[in-house]
């Protein structure tokens, strides 16, 4: 049954109402990640009721993730992040249920984690769990939401969303090609400030909450590129191109090496 007092102000919101936070309360949105983008994206689905999260991480909270990753404290250093995370989102809302799988991401248990969810958002921190996210939506016709950080900038897509009879572009069409391995630095390497990931992880946040109430104006065939050191925000559109070459069936999909692909190792999650 739906708790009125607690959601009253998205109710009352005219693009939200009844029906769009009973869409919510059914809705079920799979996160991979739970670290600087995923801790915001999943306090503010589980504040606005979504009636089921996953989380799947197989990382523990160390102490340098403590000023980006706001679900955790010290006295959690050691613990697995999606256990700690499925606790203090519980605390927040008890109405809701939250599944978690405490292991990464991979190209053996990505279909059978992700056929079971509505919407996925991605929020890790390397490229080839990125290719690897985005593949199995494609393949899986799942919409995707797309966050990444770098330095003091942001990026946030909604790939794969259907739209009519079709789907929109997805995050090979932006990055046809993964770039040279040490191309661009870690997070570790160039250092963040919390602020950054907390940001477009909430950005995410939005364009979760409108895919699933049908709201307006999601960046589907668009990559948001913003600035919070000088506020500056750019949109721009990507246009499919159906020319790629990548997985298109599970079977591809299972053999396909995407550590290798990207040069890089996979650990599909955001540090």
């Amino acid at each position: 049954m739906m708790d009125f007092e607690k959601y009253q102000r998205q109710i009352s919101h005219p693009k939200i109402g009844v029906k769009g936070q009973q869409k919510l309360l059914n809705a079920k949105v799979l996160v991979v990640g739970a670290g600087g983008l995923g801790c915001p994206i999943l306090q503010y689905l589980a504040a606005a009721g979504v009636g089921m999260l996953g989380i799947v991480d197989g990382d523990v909270v160390s102490k340098s993730n403590l000023p980006r990753q706001i679900l955790f404290a010290e006295f959690h250093l050691g613990k697995l992040k999606v256990e700690v995370a499925k606790v203090k989102l519980v605390e927040m809302n008890p109405s809701i249920s939250i599944d978690t799988f405490p292991y990464y991401l991979d190209n053996t248990n990505a279909f059978e984690i992700i056929r079971h969810w509505d919407v996925i958002v991605d929020a890790t921190d390397d490229f080839a769990s990125r290719y690897l996210l985005n593949d199995a939506c494609v393949i899986l016709e799942k919409p995707l939401v797309y966050g990444a950080i770098f330095s003091e900038e942001g990026q946030v897509a909604v790939f794969n969303l259907k739209i009519g009879n079709d789907f929109s572009s997805n995050y090979r069409d932006v990055f046809p090609v993964p770039p040279a391995q040490k191309e661009v630095p870690t997070c570790e390497e160039l250092g963040v400030i919390g602020v950054l990931p907390g940001t477009i992880g909430m950005l995410q946040a939005n364009e979760v909450i409108k895919i699933i109430t049908n709201g307006e104006n999601i960046l589907s065939n668009k990559l948001l590129v913003l600035n919070l050191a000088t506020y500056v925000a750019n949109t721009f559109e990507v246009m499919k191109n159906d020319s790629l070459i990548f997985p298109s069936t599970q079977s591809e999909y299972e053999k396909f090496n995407y550590d290798a692909f990207c040069g890089c190792i996979a650990t599909g999650v955001e540090k």
